[in-house]
């Protein structure tokens, strides 16, 4: 019984391999990732304060002008509006976004307003694009 549930197991993530091969090949060339700002691997402590529940605490992932990918612990409706709070180079960032997306621990997030800490996360993306341009960098 429990290698007939490795097997069916096997079975989907095949199915799921084939789906997204399928789908990879039917894209046009450059269009894999159609957000409207590109993501840095960026790594810092963050606060997120929902409605009614309890500071979840966690690990960005990447970083753009219009969200961000953190890992978390606490769990987080999906559709809510958080206030997050991390910390980039150039400050301490608060700002409100909504939990757009959950896979597991991680959680993506899309900022709501237009404020001083957006213009902090687009200097950091800025600094980062650069970062990543020099001969050398990953």
């Amino acid at each position: 019984m429990y290698s007939g549930a490795l097997i069916a197991c096997g079975e989907c993530r095949r199915n799921r391999l084939d789906l997204e091969n399928q789908f990879t090949a039917s894209q046009p060339q450059g269009i894999a990732d159609a957000r409207r700002h590109p993501r840095f691997k960026f790594e810092t402590h963050i606060c997120v304060y929902a409605r009614d529940c309890e500071v979840a605490r966690g690990e960005t992932v990447d970083l753009s002008q219009s969200g961000l990918a953190a890992m978390m612990r606490v769990e987080v409706p999906v559709g809510e509006v958080v206030r997050l709070e991390f910390s980039v180079p150039s400050g301490e960032v608060e700002i409100h976004a909504v939990v757009r997306q959950r896979n597991a621990f991680r959680y993506g997030f899309q900022f709501l307003e237009a404020s001083s800490s957006q213009d902090l996360i687009g200097r950091t993306c800025r600094d980062l694009a650069i970062k990543l341009a020099l001969p050398g960098s990953e």
